[in-house]
């Protein structure tokens, strides 16, 4: 009865590895359709850094590829005042704010990705 049970445990672990290499093979794999073409970048109007005083420093978890750095991004630069640059290495988003650091809407944006913020830094 027990070697049952030992087998069809180890049937069901194949199985299921072998469900995600087929979909890794066929599908492309990855987190976040890292072969498939990166998302477009939402643009920065403003690139004159002394209009920028503030500035805060988000580690951020989840981000595997350059596809999750981009979405990254493009959540903290859609928020008003903001130029957020991802270094996906680090695992850091480093922002440039026009205002005072709002860390709680930063992290709901990144969040709202699939993100999560793990550590913030400010500086005024």
């Amino acid at each position: 009865m027990g070697t049952i049970a030992i087998v069809v445990i180890l049937v069901i672990i194949v199985a299921v590895a072998g469900a995600s290499t087929y979909k890794k093979a066929t599908k492309g794999g990855g987190c976040c359709g890292e072969h498939e073409s990166a998302p477009k970048r939402i643009k920065v109007n403003d690139h004159d850094k002394s209009h920028y005083p503030y500035e805060a420093e988000l580690v951020i978890d989840g981000m595997t590829c350059g596809n999750c750095a981009r979405r990254v991004e493009n959540a903290l630069n859609a928020l008003d005042g903001t130029w957020a640059e991802v270094d996906l290495g680090e695992k850091k988003a480093k922002v440039l704010l026009k205002n005072k650091p709002d860390i709680n809407a930063m992290a709901k944006a990144v969040a709202d990705e699939g993100y999560t913020v793990l550590k913030n830094r400010s500086k005024f």
